[in-house]
This record gives structure tokens, C-alpha cells and sequence, in this order.
């Protein structure tokens, strides 16, 4: 039996109300809103207001949520139909903020002089002041600092880091244009900043949460690359 939808304008974005027509019971849904780069501080807004984004990066289209909202952070798994066991990886917009979340020694804030802002993590041990729900339990943090002006901006006019993971569902194809996050997103996220991301590779992943540094992904920065500045360090 065919449901029918009410639609209202309203703030660029639309309610939907849908009648169930076997149950008689009505929904409310919201499409997700569209913004553009140039919105950086209403999209900055959004996400200090706990919504899920999705804009583009220096790699792929990151989806992500300000830091320290349990609430914010739980909808984004949801959002992607995440496995809860899996920590979301941190973006920042300095040093600085690296430090303030994570335990640096002389060889991480070397690699991060080197290689950041860039497709670069470095996998650190958190601080104890950390909530445990931001790296699930885990005694580690994954942080990158992204090569793309806008996602620094948004990150500074937000004032704290940014949890951000692939825009796309568990499992599905990794997006780097608007239209390939929307097609599975769509109505899942608040709102999408609309654009292309560069479509790199992602990112080089190094742990360097012990004495040992041990790289965990290759990417852009290789091994080659990594060795030369820790050499340099010791």
C-alpha cells in the first residue's frame, strides 16, 4: 500500500512528513542540507551544534563530528553503520592540538614537522584525559592533519578537533565527488559541503605509540621517506 509525502521548505533544507499507510503512524525526516566551502563558519556551526558533516579532503570525502559529543559521535557511526569496536580517526588544524589529545616524543613531532599537514597519520598513545568513547577504549589515537585549506579552517573556526572517517557506508565504495556520498548518504547526515575531493591515496598510517615506530599502512609518505627523518632524529 503506497505511502505519500508532505513536503515543507524550510532554512535551504526540507521536513519531510511521511504517512505510513499500513500503520497510519507519521515520520519526520530531514533530507540532508547542502552547503557550499564558502559557508566554512555556518558549517563550523553545524558541527559545534553536534550534526554529522561530509566535505572533501586533501584525500577522499571525510565525514565527521567535533570532539568531545558522545551523542554527535554515536550518530555518525550510526550514520555509516560502523562497527562500534572501530575508533574514528582525529583530524586537527595544528601541532598544538595534536599535543593537547596525544603523548609526542621527539621522533612524532619530527614526522609531524615532515609530513604534516599531509595524508599522513601517526597512530600516538592518548592522553589520560581523553574519554575513553573517543577512541573507543582503545590506549591510542590516530591523528592527521589534513592538507586542504578549507578543512584547516573549519577545524580552527571550530576550536578542537574534528572526528572524521570515509564518507560512505561500512563497506560500500569511498566517495570523492558530492554525488557518490549523497547516493548513499542522503537523508543518513545532516548536512554535505558540496565539492570534489582530491582523490589521492589515503593516507600513510605509522604507530608510534612505542619506542618502535612500525608502519601500518603505506601511502604517499613510504617507508623510504619515514626512515629518513627518524634517522635525522636519533
Amino acid at each position: 500500500m503506497a505511502s505519500f509525502h508532505h513536503f515543507l521548505s524550510v532554512m535551504f533544507f526540507h521536513v519531510i512528513l511521511c504517512y505510513n499507510a499500513d500503520n497510519g503512524k507519521e515520520m519526520i525526516c530531514m533530507e540532508t542540507r547542502r552547503f557550499d566551502k564558502k559557508d566554512v563558519k555556518e558549517v563550523a556551526q553545524y558541527l559545534k551544534e553536534g550534526k554529522v558533516v561530509a566535505f572533501p579532503t586533501d584525500t577522499v570525502y571525510g565525514l565527521g563530528v567535533i570532539y568531545e559529543n558522545e551523542e554527535a559521535l554515536q550518530a555518525l557511526k550510526e550514520s555509516k553503520g560502523r562497527p562500534e569496536n572501530k575508533p574514528i580517526p582525529t583530524m586537527v588544524a595544528n601541532v598544538e592540538q595534536m599535543q593537547q589529545i596525544a603523548v609526542m616524543n621527539e621522533a612524532a613531532c619530527k614526522l609531524a614537522k615532515a609530513f604534516m599537514p599531509g595524508a599522513f597519520t601517526m597512530i600516538l598513545k592518548k592522553k589520560e584525559t581523553l574519554p575513553a568513547y573517543v577512541t573507543n577504549g582503545f590506549p591510542t589515537v590516530g591523528i592527521r592533519m589534513p592538507n586542504d585549506p578549507f578543512v584547516l579552517q573549519l577545524i580552527a573556526e571550530c576550536g578542537k578537533p574534528l572526528l572524521v572517517t570515509s564518507a560512505n557506508r561500512s563497506g560500500e565504495e569511498t566517495g570523492v565527488r558530492d554525488e557518490q556520498v549523497l547516493k548513499q548518504l542522503d537523508g543518513r547526515i545532516d548536512a554535505i559541503v558540496l565539492g570534489e575531493a582530491d582523490g589521492k591515496l589515503a593516507s600513510t598510517i605509522v604507530d608510534m605509540s612505542t619506542q618502535e615506530a612500525v608502519l601500518v599502512r603505506e601511502g604517499p609518505v613510504t617507508a623510504e621517506d619515514i626512515q629518513k627523518v627518524l634517522c635525522k632524529a636519533s
